[in-house]
């Protein structure tokens, strides 16, 4: 019984992390929000908000792509004003990404899209259910096999 519990939760896992599905999902929650802000960009903007200014090499695992793959989105994006590259303090050589205040603005739009699109996912649930969903979610990703 506890392993079939263990198989449900794996395969709904497979589902969220599949690479097609995350494409689809920041496609859509990007949608309108200019040429550089698109599925491809995403990653490393939202990896960004998350770490705080990094390199594209400390970046990329986090963004999921390699280094040259977050360097060519950080083009893009610097190009658009939302991040600017600054110099690393601990590496005179290195350059690290830092978000500038339009590119906090946009990471802010865009999250409220996604809690928006969450919330409209679970709005035929019965009351309770999905704060519920959610206290469980937070404790498995900070007490669970991810920890």
């Amino acid at each position: 019984m506890e392993n079939d519990v263990g198989h449900e939760i794996a395969d709904a896992l497979g589902i969220l992390l599949r690479r097609t599905t995350r494409t689809q999902l920041h496609s859509k929650l990007t949608e309108g929000m200019g040429e550089a802000v698109d599925e491809l960009t995403y990653p490393v903007l939202s990896a960004l908000a998350r770490t705080g200014p990094r390199s594209a090499a400390d970046l990329a695992p986090d963004a999921g792509v390699d280094r040259s793959g977050v360097t060519r989105r950080a083009s893009r994006l610097e190009a658009a004003g939302l991040i600017r590259r600054e110099a690393d303090p601990d590496d005179r050589r290195a350059h690290l990404l830092v978000l500038t205040e339009r590119g906090r603005s946009t990471v802010a739009e865009l999250r409220e899209r996604l809690a928006a699109h969450i919330m409209a996912g679970l709005s035929s649930w019965p009351p309770g259910e999905a704060e519920t969903f959610a206290r469980h979610l937070r404790r498995f990703t900070v007490e669970g096999p991810f920890a």
